[in-house]
């Protein structure tokens, strides 16, 4: 008989069902980050859980500021020059304030959609607190709220479809005809709301034009472009948007009243139904919204009678499926010892908030498990294909201008959202970060030729729904950084190494490839000591003192610049050997160029250096960890093929330290977790935990809020993922031909456990038990045709194996393999 991939015990009995993944309150949200969120990767909702009066925010992934941007300046060729030979002459301070003038306009704002706001009867004014409780079930993708005033009991409902496109909400009483409440839409944009005729609400508006400017600039007197580009209209058309609410209540004596025009009023009911759907003008990242000829009035509308033909029962059966196709693919398990199993179920009938405080003393595993699942749950909310990509917080806010405008950050924050996609098996949920590149090559490609002259495309350090390419407004430090599209193209080729589908190369992602290789190739130029060299280069976001004593962050071949672009080469020429391309020209000038590179030095104090000059560092406990690219997430340091690196890599790491945002704190997690170094990996997974007080926050600290969305403060998402990245990485790393097993395992605190179901290069999948701290055994199999040859690693013991497609491996201890069958 063949094992089902689907089976959660695909390989070995020990995979015991997971505990309940749930984050949960006794108690209404205070704060914006104690509410819960639901998402369908376009719709996205948080709930709040207020018993008489309750807000619950929606969010629609296209809603943004601004229109389609011009993303070049003719005058930066001029610019360029001057610069260029300010870092020849080691003027870097005075490099520094003249590379202002290269930057350009700032990135528009991610918005908000607006509320629906439920507010119910008299009863409600006083409830049993004891009965009160808000949960997200990860199993099921739902929130549901329930509590009990005067012996009634009152549940809802809560998840947001991606089959049908709405959020839907089910609001229940256990006492017939006690349900009693009403239910508007608003928005803090400009819009229009009313009940139309078919006793539905209506909620039209439109995003702003132009965005608000920035408080901060960086620059309060910016070279003048010339001649400037003209003003055409001042108040231009945004995107436009439509929601439609609509209620469903049960028979007999229920009724449904209209208030005012614009609310609706449900009267001595036993349940009712919310479906919401939303939609909006945009039209693509080239299309102005006046040009647009989408209607999201009739888009919504639609979306609303596909949805209206099934139960309520059916919405949800047809969530759950299509949400568990994802989510069940992995499942994780981890204990300090068999015997404290019980205690960690008891502690999971705590809140999540009290369990993250008093993480820091019980380390309870199962909240890491809880933690590592919670990411692959927002990845799946956030990310679905055909939607936008998942910006710098996910889908869901609540300001007019998120902090750092919800942006998708080029410098290491899109890049982290997606670092889980493929090792904990989420492949669909990096589509749209596919679609995000294609159009930002277009875009890309004007920059590139305007800007600086050269072939191919380019990306900067922060973008927006309308790809946009050039340099941000501000200080160059961290608005001018030429490899945010470099970096991206990185994933093209890592997604092709997981799945080894030689179509999505050729067709996808070799196109892309190949224009970000041609503007690197155009972008070196050669140096005094026959180097080809970044100029200018910065490293992102992070000052040196240079030599003059002056503060600057201007220079040339910055490490990372460098190791992004030994990683783009080195990606290229092995997909040109897959696909047959190797004579092509381009294949020919990355060979050549590649072997001029600067190489990753190690400076005077035995870190990898930062820059190409060793410089005095101002900082040395800066969050970014730019100059260690080529250990994570890149590879081209690696323990066994370069350890003088890896020792300076650990050096450098102990060098920053370990305080600082949540993403720095997880990507040092990922860091020494490819050093093989457990003790510092856990450590930084450990840092995590620290619950942050949203009235009290700090700078850079890093943490967990209540809901365990990730801080900078304030919250960025991008930890979230990361945190998930980095445990995959504790358990298992790969090359395309090599499996590490627990290469970064904390024996002494999961000393039990099994994990089943992650993806590793080479088209594999993976599943690993251990217990006491030591390997039991694993499986590996392969499918879609695929047979592959490799090199297992386990503590210095190694076997290699030839997996092919469709059978299931099992392997022991001792790497050899015990027994095979068929995989279904």
């Amino acid at each position: 008989m063949g094992i089902s991939a689907k089976d959660k015990d695909v390989w070995s009995s020990k995979m015991e069902s997971e505990r309940n993944l749930e984050v949960m309150f006794n108690g209404a949200a205070k704060h914006w980050t104690d509410a819960l969120p639901i998402g369908n990767g376009r719709l996205g909702a948080m709930i709040w859980g207020s018993v008489a009066n309750e807000t619950i925010n929606l969010n629609e992934d296209t809603l943004w500021t601004g229109t389609p941007g011009d993303y070049t300046d003719p005058d930066a060729p001029n610019t360029l020059h001057e610069v260029r030979k300010l870092v020849d002459i080691g003027k870097f301070s005075e490099a520094t304030t003249a590379a202002v003038n290269l930057t350009g306009d700032p990135s528009d704002v991610y918005q908000l959609l607006g509320d629906i706001k439920l507010e119910f009867d008299d009863s409600h004014a006083t409830f049993d607190e004891k009965t009160y409780q808000r949960v997200l079930d990860l199993d099921t993708a739902t929130v549901k709220v329930q509590y009990t005033t005067n012996e009634v009991e009152y549940v809802r409902k809560h998840f947001a479809s991606n089959p049908d496109e709405v959020i839907v909400i089910k609001i229940s009483a256990s006492k017939p005809a006690s349900l009693n409440f009403t239910v508007s839409l608003d928005s803090k944009l400009h819009h229009h709301s009313y009940v139309n005729d078919n006793k539905q609400i209506i909620l039209d508006g439109s995003c702003p034009g132009k965005r608000i400017p920035p408080k901060v600039y960086g620059n309060d007197t910016p070279k003048p472009r010339t001649p400037p580009k003209p003003v055409k209209d001042r108040n231009p058309k945004g995107i436009q948007y439509s929601a439609l609410l609509d209620l469903q209540i049960s028979e007999g004596t229920c009724k449904l009243h209209v208030i005012n025009g614009k609310k609706l009023y449900v009267e001595g009911c036993d349940w009712a139904v919310i479906l919401l759907a939303a939609s909006s003008s945009f039209d693509g990242p080239f299309t102005k919204p006046v040009d647009s000829k989408a209607d999201p009035h009739l888009k919504s509308l639609n979306t609303m009678h596909s949805a209206k033909r099934y139960t309520y029962e059916d919405l949800y059966t047809r969530h759950v499926d299509d949400y568990q196709a994802l989510f069940h693919r992995v499942s994780l398990k981890l204990s300090k010892s068999s015997e404290s199993t019980m205690l960690q179920n008891d502690l999971n009938l705590r809140e999540s908030k009290e369990r993250v405080r008093s993480f820091k003393i019980d380390e309870d595993p199962s909240l890491v498990e809880l933690l590592f699942q919670y990411g692959r749950y927002l990845l799946i909310a956030s990310s679905r294909p055909g939607t936008q990509v998942s910006n710098l917080q996910g889908i869901w806010n609540n300001d007019i201008v998120p902090a750092w405008d919800g942006a998708p950050h080029l410098n290491i924050n899109l890049q982290m959202n997606y670092w889980p996609s493929l090792s904990c098996n989420l492949l669909e949920c990096q589509e749209p970060l596919f679609d995000y590149i294609s159009s930002l090559s277009i875009n890309g490609k004007k920059t590139a030729k305007v800007n600086y002259g050269a072939s191919g495309w380019v990306a900067h350090q922060v973008s927006d729904i309308w790809a946009k390419t050039s340099p941000d407004r501000g200080q160059a430090v961290w608005a001018l950084w030429q490899m945010g599209g470099a970096w991206l193209s990185t994933h093209l080729w890592e997604h092709y190494t997981y799945t080894l589908d030689k179509d999505f190369l050729r067709n996808k992602a070799y196109p892309l490839m190949e224009g970000c290789a041609s503007f690197l190739v155009d972008w070196l130029i050669g140096s005094p000591g026959g180097f080809l060299e970044t100029n200018p280069s910065t490293s992102p976001e992070h000052t040196f003192t240079a030599p003059d004593g002056k503060p600057a962050s201007v220079s040339y071949s910055s490490t990372m610049d460098m190791q992004i672009i030994k990683e783009v080469f080195s990606a290229i020429i092995s997909a040109a050997e897959e696909l047959g391309k190797t004579d092509d020209a381009l294949i020919a000038r990355v060979n050549k160029a590649q072997l001029r590179l600067y190489p990753t030095r190690i400076g005077r104090d035995g870190s990898i250096m930062e820059w190409a000059q060793d410089f005095k560092d101002p900082e040395v406990h800066h969050r970014h960890l730019s100059h260690l690219f080529g250990l994570f997430p890149g590879n081209t340091i690696q323990v066994e093929k370069t350890p003088e690196l890896c020792k300076a890599a650990e050096t450098t790491l102990f060098k920053r330290g370990e305080e600082g945002p949540g993403w720095s704190t997880t990507w040092k997690a990922a860091l020494w977790a490819r050093l093989h170094n457990s003790d510092h990996s856990y450590r930084m997974v450990k840092h995590l935990f620290d619950l942050v007080d949203p009235d009290h926050e700090s700078n850079f600290e890093g943490g967990l809020y209540g809901n365990l969305f990730t801080a900078h403060p304030p919250f960025q998402i991008d930890a979230n993922f990361g945190f998930s990245a980095a445990v995959a990485e504790m358990l298992v790393q790969s090359t395309v031909k090599d499996l590490y097993l627990l290469p970064a395992l904390p024996r002494d605190k999961w000393a039990n456990g099994c994990v089943k179901g992650l993806k590793a290069r080479g088209g594999v999948t993976v599943s690993v038990c251990w217990s006491e701290g030591n390997l039991d055994g694993f499986g590996i199999w392969s499918k879609d045709g695929m047979d592959v040859i490799k090199k297992l690693h386990y503590r210095g013991i190694t076997a290699t194996v030839e997996i092919s497609s469709g059978i299931v491996y099992i392997f022991d201890k001792d790497l050899k393999c015990v027994k095979t069958d068929t995989l279904l």
